[in-house]
């Protein structure tokens, strides 16, 4: 009960701040590995494009995992999809999201929450990227439908030869 009155206020407060910082040409990052792209991930876009101006949509590139797909080709992928949305904007990355937000001259970041755990991740994140560059963090909830999707549950499943084409967008 508690976590649900903290996760609460603390979305009271992002809302507030939020409506208090925002305009029509706001940026906001949404960093991933995205590997790979779900429909919870297309779900966070499409909420946020409600909020923003622009979005891009930041792979990153982390050379200590073993992705299941490089950067380019996920970029690539992404780019795809929203090849007839000028709003969004597919890059890779490689180095800090707060320095990828600088270069895109964004003043947001946004996330998706499936659960109390991200929550706690997320919000500490969000406190360090605050405090190094003043960029904020908006914290979306993720639609129930798509709670239990994860990058890391499609490709497990994809391991073992399961369809996973309704996890995916189109």
């Amino acid at each position: 009960l508690f976590t649900r009155i903290l996760v609460y206020l603390f979305t009271r407060l992002l809302v507030y701040s939020f409506t208090k910082r925002t305009s029509m040409h706001s940026i906001a990052i949404f960093p991933g590995s995205f590997d790979p792209f779900t429909v919870g991930h297309a779900d966070i876009v499409a909420r946020g494009l409600g909020m923003f101006e622009r979005i891009v949509i930041g792979v990153g590139v982390n050379e200590h995992k073993r992705p299941l797909q490089t950067a380019d080709s996920r970029v690539e992928s992404i780019a795809r999809l929203y090849a007839g949305e000028p709003r969004v904007k597919v890059v890779a990355y490689s180095d800090l999201t707060i320095d990828l937000a600088r270069r895109e001259g964004a003043d947001f970041i946004l996330r998706g929450l499936r659960s109390v755990k991200d929550f706690e991740y997320e919000r500490d994140i969000a406190v360090m990227n605050k405090a190094l560059s003043g960029v904020e963090t908006v914290l979306l909830f993720t639609d129930p439908q798509y709670s239990a999707v994860s990058s890391s549950v499609v490709r497990e499943l994809l391991a073992f030869g399961k369809d996973v084409s309704e996890f995916l967008p189109h």
